[in-house]
């Protein structure tokens, strides 16, 4: 069990089509609407000249700019490019995809005129980026842990895609201390109930489930309990090659799973006291240190960037507001030089115009512009 986490843990639903974030809070779940009031976020990103979009936005842009709309990302998580399943996914889609090195799964877009590549696990932490911000948004406060579920087929008998989830938090900026397989899609024929949001059930658990790893102070959650129960069998090979635990009075198998996925298993001969540990860590297939390092950098270099241009259109936006409030506020007013603040509003329009998207900070647009029309607004 982890200990007491710094900060606030959340718990994110990282979906194929939408993704979902939750918080335990003031003893329940909540579940965190995005910045267009929806509880769930379209897991899509967009690649425009200019910007880089996520979520509705994204999914805005997929019918006059499909081959830069990037969806489904998660599914090329821990697959080669050769992959059945890829081959198949790649007939439906509109962008296009590449073999990488080690024949991993690049997807091509056109950025701000260039071209460039990006592995399924950088697209997705785009997304988890997006749901941590909401979050931070709403909790008022940095937040650095996550619990993030994945689907039922992502487990230790498919290589790595368990261990790609945790680089694709740690290239989002999230410690992901646990990766917890919370979402079952078979259930002995039991009939499903329909009034349930299967996306927000699944961000409920992880927020439940991060709750308890971050050891919050709730009488209500220490009466919780969520279990991942390990896939493998554990057993001894004797000396004929069979398979069993017969021998335990002479060797002592001991298996640990860590919060964050990894088994590790040790043996121990009483007899002689003679111990071996082994660690599986599933890194088949998995991007490298160095790899993950840098899409961090480049991460926080694209959120940067993102952040920077938002800025830019709310001024723009801001200015332009402003511009077209002067001009019907005199338009039928008699007031003294009346035809120079119409030459002047002109002229910020035709600024406005030849300035898409808008350069520098509101600060910079009002002096550049707004001094033409009139003193900017306090």
């Amino acid at each position: 069990m982890a200990g007491k986490c710094e900060g606030p843990m959340i718990g994110i639903d990282l979906g194929t089509t939408y993704s979902c974030v939750a918080i335990w809070q003031h003893d329940r779940v909540e579940i965190i609407a995005n910045d267009h009031g929806n509880r769930k976020t379209p897991s899509y990103v967009a690649f425009t000249d200019t910007e880089r979009l996520i979520g509705k936005a994204a999914k805005n842009k997929v019918a006059m700019n499909p081959t830069n709309v990037i969806f489904g990302a998660k599914r090329l998580i821990g697959r080669c490019h050769g992959d059945y399943y890829v081959q198949s996914d790649m007939k439906l889609w509109p962008f296009k995809v590449i073999p990488g090195p080690g024949d991993k799964p690049m997807i091509v877009v056109q950025y701000k005129g260039e071209e460039k590549q990006y592995a399924a696990e950088e697209i997705s932490s785009t997304v988890l980026i997006k749901m941590k911000e909401l979050a931070e948004a709403y909790l008022g406060s940095t937040v650095k842990n996550a619990v993030i579920t994945v689907p039922v087929y992502f487990n230790e008998s498919r290589d790595s895609q368990r261990q790609a989830i945790r680089d694709v938090g740690v290239i989002a900026g999230l410690n992901n201390p646990k990766v917890q397989q919370l979402l079952q899609d078979f259930f002995n024929g039991n009939k499903l109930c329909k009034s349930i949001n299967t996306d927000e059930a699944v961000a409920y658990g992880a927020a439940v489930q991060a709750a308890i790893l971050s050891r919050v102070d709730a009488e209500k959650v220490q009466d919780l309990l969520l279990l991942n129960v390990t896939s493998l069998s554990i057993g001894l090979e004797s000396a004929e090659g069979s398979y069993s635990i017969d021998s335990q009075e002479h060797h002592h198998p001991d298996q640990e799973k860590a919060a964050n996925g990894i088994l590790n298993v040790s043996a121990k001969d009483k007899t002689t006291g003679q111990k071996i540990k082994i660690t599986n860590t599933y890194d088949k297939g998995r991007l490298s240190n160095e790899v993950i390092e840098k899409m961090t950098k480049e991460a926080e270099k694209y959120n940067a960037e993102d952040k920077k241009h938002k800025k830019q259109v709310e001024a723009k936006n801001t200015f332009e507001n402003y511009v077209y409030n002067i001009r019907n506020t005199i338009k039928d007013e008699k007031i003294a030089d009346k035809k120079k603040i119409e030459d002047a509003i002109d002229q910020a329009i035709q600024w406005l115009d030849g300035n898409q998207p808008a350069k520098g900070s509101a600060l910079e647009i009002l002096a550049l512009g707004g001094a033409k029309v009139a003193p900017p607004p306090v």
